[in-house]
Protein backbone atom coordinates (compact mmCIF):
# COMPACT_ATOMS: atom_id res chain seq x y z
CA UNK A 1 0.00 0.00 0.00
CA UNK A 2 1.43 3.70 -0.98
CA UNK A 3 2.29 5.34 2.29
CA UNK A 4 -0.50 8.47 2.50
CA UNK A 5 2.43 10.90 2.89
CA UNK A 6 4.12 9.71 -0.43
CA UNK A 7 0.25 9.74 -2.01
CA UNK A 8 -0.36 13.21 -0.80
CA UNK A 9 3.15 14.61 -1.57
CA UNK A 10 2.24 14.00 -5.39
CA UNK A 11 -1.34 15.43 -5.26
CA UNK A 12 -2.82 17.76 -8.18
CA UNK A 13 -5.21 18.95 -5.16
CA UNK A 14 -4.64 18.82 -1.28
CA UNK A 15 -7.25 20.04 0.68
CA UNK A 16 -7.01 20.13 4.76
CA UNK A 17 -9.40 21.24 6.76
CA UNK A 18 -10.44 24.03 4.05
CA UNK A 19 -13.03 26.58 4.87
CA UNK A 20 -13.75 29.75 2.52
CA UNK A 21 -15.41 32.54 4.41
CA UNK A 22 -17.97 35.12 3.17
CA UNK A 23 -20.37 37.69 4.99
CA UNK A 24 -19.31 35.68 8.64
CA UNK A 25 -20.06 32.58 7.41
CA UNK A 26 -18.40 30.02 5.79
CA UNK A 27 -19.90 28.58 2.31
CA UNK A 28 -16.93 25.64 2.46
CA UNK A 29 -16.73 24.33 5.80
CA UNK A 30 -13.67 21.77 6.51
CA UNK A 31 -13.42 20.18 3.13
CA UNK A 32 -10.53 17.35 3.07
CA UNK A 33 -9.62 15.54 -0.06
CA UNK A 34 -7.04 14.62 -2.11
CA UNK A 35 -6.72 14.75 -6.18
CA UNK A 36 -3.98 12.20 -7.55
CA UNK A 37 -2.06 14.14 -10.46
CA UNK A 38 -3.55 12.93 -14.48
CA UNK A 39 -6.59 11.82 -13.27
CA UNK A 40 -9.98 13.80 -14.26
CA UNK A 41 -12.10 15.02 -11.04
CA UNK A 42 -15.70 15.64 -11.24
CA UNK A 43 -16.92 18.13 -8.68
CA UNK A 44 -20.89 17.67 -8.67
CA UNK A 45 -24.02 19.37 -6.32
CA UNK A 46 -26.37 21.34 -7.03
CA UNK A 47 -27.11 24.90 -7.79
CA UNK A 48 -25.02 26.21 -4.56
CA UNK A 49 -23.65 23.85 -3.10
CA UNK A 50 -19.81 25.20 -3.49
CA UNK A 51 -18.35 24.40 -6.37
CA UNK A 52 -17.52 27.55 -8.02
CA UNK A 53 -16.27 28.94 -4.52
CA UNK A 54 -13.83 25.31 -4.52
CA UNK A 55 -12.97 25.77 -8.33
CA UNK A 56 -11.91 29.70 -7.55
CA UNK A 57 -9.83 28.66 -4.30
CA UNK A 58 -7.64 26.06 -6.20
CA UNK A 59 -7.36 28.64 -8.94
CA UNK A 60 -6.00 30.72 -6.25
CA UNK A 61 -8.27 34.05 -6.88
CA UNK A 62 -11.13 33.39 -4.23
CA UNK A 63 -11.20 35.42 -1.11
CA UNK A 64 -11.66 34.32 2.48
CA UNK A 65 -9.99 30.80 2.59
CA UNK A 66 -9.15 29.14 5.94
CA UNK A 67 -6.74 25.88 6.33
CA UNK A 68 -4.16 23.85 4.55
CA UNK A 69 -4.73 23.90 0.34
CA UNK A 70 -2.02 23.08 -1.88
CA UNK A 71 -1.95 22.75 -5.32
CA UNK A 72 1.07 21.16 -7.46
CA UNK A 73 3.08 20.91 -4.39
CA UNK A 74 2.65 24.75 -3.27
CA UNK A 75 -0.01 26.70 -1.45
CA UNK A 76 -3.24 27.71 -4.00
CA UNK A 77 -2.37 30.74 -5.39
CA UNK A 78 1.38 30.83 -5.28
CA UNK A 79 2.46 32.84 -8.13
CA UNK A 80 4.47 29.71 -10.12
CA UNK A 81 1.05 28.24 -10.56
CA UNK A 82 -0.41 31.45 -12.63
CA UNK A 83 1.08 29.15 -15.83
CA UNK A 84 0.40 25.90 -14.55
CA UNK A 85 -3.19 26.35 -14.03
CA UNK A 86 -5.84 26.35 -17.00
CA UNK A 87 -9.21 27.72 -15.96
CA UNK A 88 -12.67 28.21 -17.59
CA UNK A 89 -14.60 30.12 -15.71
CA UNK A 90 -18.80 29.83 -16.15
CA UNK A 91 -19.00 33.13 -17.72
CA UNK A 92 -17.29 33.75 -21.63
CA UNK A 93 -13.94 33.90 -21.53
CA UNK A 94 -13.36 34.66 -25.47
CA UNK A 95 -14.77 37.40 -27.59
CA UNK A 96 -17.76 36.53 -29.29
CA UNK A 97 -17.45 39.52 -32.25
CA UNK A 98 -13.91 38.19 -32.72
CA UNK A 99 -12.87 34.94 -34.88
CA UNK A 100 -11.76 31.83 -33.36
CA UNK A 101 -8.18 32.70 -35.16
CA UNK A 102 -8.35 36.25 -33.31
CA UNK A 103 -9.22 34.76 -29.75
CA UNK A 104 -6.86 32.19 -30.11
CA UNK A 105 -3.81 34.26 -31.04
CA UNK A 106 -4.89 37.16 -28.73
CA UNK A 107 -4.33 35.01 -25.73
CA UNK A 108 -1.40 33.20 -27.31
CA UNK A 109 0.15 36.53 -26.93
CA UNK A 110 -0.77 37.54 -23.57
CA UNK A 111 0.56 33.70 -22.39
CA UNK A 112 4.02 34.93 -24.30
CA UNK A 113 3.75 32.85 -26.86
CA UNK A 114 5.83 34.46 -30.22
CA UNK A 115 6.94 33.83 -33.95
CA UNK A 116 7.63 30.05 -34.83
CA UNK A 117 6.59 28.98 -31.11
CA UNK A 118 3.33 30.66 -31.48
CA UNK A 119 2.06 29.17 -34.81
CA UNK A 120 3.62 25.72 -32.91
CA UNK A 121 1.27 26.02 -29.68
CA UNK A 122 -1.45 27.05 -31.94
CA UNK A 123 -1.44 24.28 -33.92
CA UNK A 124 -1.35 22.08 -30.64
CA UNK A 125 -4.06 23.08 -28.89
CA UNK A 126 -6.06 23.36 -32.04
CA UNK A 127 -5.51 19.38 -32.74
CA UNK A 128 -5.97 18.51 -28.82
CA UNK A 129 -9.46 20.36 -28.80
CA UNK A 130 -10.51 19.00 -32.62
CA UNK A 131 -10.48 23.22 -34.05
CA UNK A 132 -9.12 24.27 -36.65
CA UNK A 133 -6.76 27.44 -35.25
CA UNK A 134 -6.83 29.41 -38.09
CA UNK A 135 -10.86 29.20 -38.60
CA UNK A 136 -11.85 32.84 -39.40
CA UNK A 137 -15.77 32.52 -38.30
CA UNK A 138 -16.92 34.50 -35.82
CA UNK A 139 -17.45 33.22 -32.15
CA UNK A 140 -20.98 34.13 -31.74
CA UNK A 141 -21.54 32.31 -34.97
CA UNK A 142 -20.36 29.25 -33.60
CA UNK A 143 -23.15 26.53 -32.25
CA UNK A 144 -22.75 25.90 -28.52
CA UNK A 145 -20.00 22.86 -28.85
CA UNK A 146 -17.85 25.12 -30.74
CA UNK A 147 -17.69 27.77 -28.24
CA UNK A 148 -16.84 25.53 -25.98
CA UNK A 149 -14.16 23.85 -28.18
CA UNK A 150 -12.83 27.67 -28.25
CA UNK A 151 -13.02 28.39 -24.51
CA UNK A 152 -11.14 24.99 -23.98
CA UNK A 153 -8.28 25.97 -26.60
CA UNK A 154 -7.79 29.10 -24.24
CA UNK A 155 -7.69 27.31 -21.38
CA UNK A 156 -4.78 25.29 -22.94
CA UNK A 157 -2.83 27.99 -24.82
CA UNK A 158 -0.49 28.09 -21.39
CA UNK A 159 0.41 24.00 -21.44
CA UNK A 160 -1.43 23.73 -17.56
CA UNK A 161 -0.60 20.59 -15.58
CA UNK A 162 -3.96 21.38 -13.77
CA UNK A 163 -7.03 22.15 -16.11
CA UNK A 164 -9.66 24.02 -13.75
CA UNK A 165 -12.68 24.02 -15.88
CA UNK A 166 -16.27 25.44 -14.29
CA UNK A 167 -19.50 24.37 -15.10
CA UNK A 168 -18.49 24.00 -19.00
CA UNK A 169 -21.53 22.05 -20.33
CA UNK A 170 -23.87 23.59 -18.86
CA UNK A 171 -26.75 24.66 -21.48
CA UNK A 172 -25.11 21.51 -23.85
CA UNK A 173 -27.76 19.05 -25.12
CA UNK A 174 -26.74 15.49 -23.80
CA UNK A 175 -25.04 14.83 -26.63
CA UNK A 176 -22.36 17.98 -26.77
CA UNK A 177 -21.97 17.27 -22.80
CA UNK A 178 -20.96 13.35 -23.76
CA UNK A 179 -18.38 14.65 -26.16
CA UNK A 180 -17.28 17.49 -24.44
CA UNK A 181 -16.64 14.91 -21.18
CA UNK A 182 -14.97 12.41 -23.60
CA UNK A 183 -12.75 15.49 -24.89
CA UNK A 184 -11.99 15.60 -21.00
CA UNK A 185 -11.14 12.18 -20.83
CA UNK A 186 -8.81 12.29 -23.47
CA UNK A 187 -6.80 15.47 -21.82
CA UNK A 188 -6.16 13.49 -18.49
CA UNK A 189 -5.33 10.85 -20.72
CA UNK A 190 -2.26 12.73 -21.27
CA UNK A 191 -1.01 13.70 -18.45
CA UNK A 192 -3.21 16.55 -17.76
CA UNK A 193 -5.17 16.89 -14.55
CA UNK A 194 -8.27 17.87 -14.39
CA UNK A 195 -11.17 18.85 -12.45
CA UNK A 196 -14.38 20.07 -13.78
CA UNK A 197 -17.65 20.96 -11.86
CA UNK A 198 -21.20 20.11 -13.53
CA UNK A 199 -24.81 20.28 -11.79
CA UNK A 200 -25.92 17.33 -13.93
CA UNK A 201 -24.91 14.45 -11.47
CA UNK A 202 -24.81 11.94 -13.95
CA UNK A 203 -21.53 13.77 -15.30
CA UNK A 204 -19.95 11.75 -12.38
CA UNK A 205 -20.28 8.10 -14.13
CA UNK A 206 -17.56 9.80 -16.87
CA UNK A 207 -15.21 10.90 -14.25
CA UNK A 208 -12.18 8.88 -12.54
CA UNK A 209 -12.60 10.90 -9.02
CA UNK A 210 -15.66 12.81 -7.75
CA UNK A 211 -16.26 15.13 -4.99
CA UNK A 212 -19.77 15.49 -4.02
CA UNK A 213 -20.39 19.20 -2.31
CA UNK A 214 -23.96 20.10 -1.09
CA UNK A 215 -24.74 22.84 0.99
CA UNK A 216 -20.71 23.77 1.55
CA UNK A 217 -20.19 20.20 3.17
CA UNK A 218 -17.96 17.58 1.10
CA UNK A 219 -20.48 14.65 1.19
CA UNK A 220 -17.89 12.30 -0.04
CA UNK A 221 -14.77 12.24 -1.76
CA UNK A 222 -12.74 10.12 -4.16
CA UNK A 223 -12.38 7.28 -6.55
CA UNK A 224 -15.85 6.96 -8.41
CA UNK A 225 -15.60 2.89 -8.26
CA UNK A 226 -14.89 2.92 -4.23
CA UNK A 227 -18.06 5.63 -3.89
CA UNK A 228 -19.93 3.46 -5.86
CA UNK A 229 -18.95 0.28 -3.59
CA UNK A 230 -19.03 1.86 -0.47
CA UNK A 231 -22.61 3.15 -1.37
CA UNK A 232 -24.14 0.48 -3.28
CA UNK A 233 -24.97 2.37 -6.32
CA UNK A 234 -24.50 1.74 -9.69
CA UNK A 235 -24.96 4.94 -10.61
CA UNK A 236 -23.68 8.34 -9.30
CA UNK A 237 -26.61 9.93 -9.32
CA UNK A 238 -28.10 7.38 -6.98
CA UNK A 239 -24.81 7.47 -5.04
CA UNK A 240 -25.21 11.35 -4.39
CA UNK A 241 -28.57 10.80 -3.12
CA UNK A 242 -28.02 8.28 -0.44
CA UNK A 243 -24.86 10.43 0.61
CA UNK A 244 -27.45 13.32 1.40
CA UNK A 245 -29.58 10.80 3.21
CA UNK A 246 -26.87 9.45 5.23
CA UNK A 247 -25.92 13.07 6.23
CA UNK A 248 -29.44 13.98 7.52
CA UNK A 249 -29.35 10.74 9.35
CA UNK A 250 -28.15 11.63 13.12
CA UNK A 251 -25.23 9.35 14.28
CA UNK A 252 -26.16 5.66 16.08
CA UNK A 253 -30.34 6.06 13.72
CA UNK A 254 -30.64 3.47 10.72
Amino acid sequence: MVDDAVRYAHAAVLAQGLYVDRGGQSVLRNLRFHLPRGTMTAVLGPAGAGKSTLLRSIVGIQNGVRGALRVLGRPAGSRPLRRQIGYQTQEPSVYPELSVAENLDYFAAVHGWRGRQRRRQLAKVGAMVDLRADDQDLVRALSAGQRARVSLAVALLGDPQLLVLDEPTGGLDPVLRLHMWELYRRLAATGISTVVSSSALEDGDRADHLLLLRGGVLLGAGRREDLLAETEAKRVEDAFVRKVGQAATPAGVT
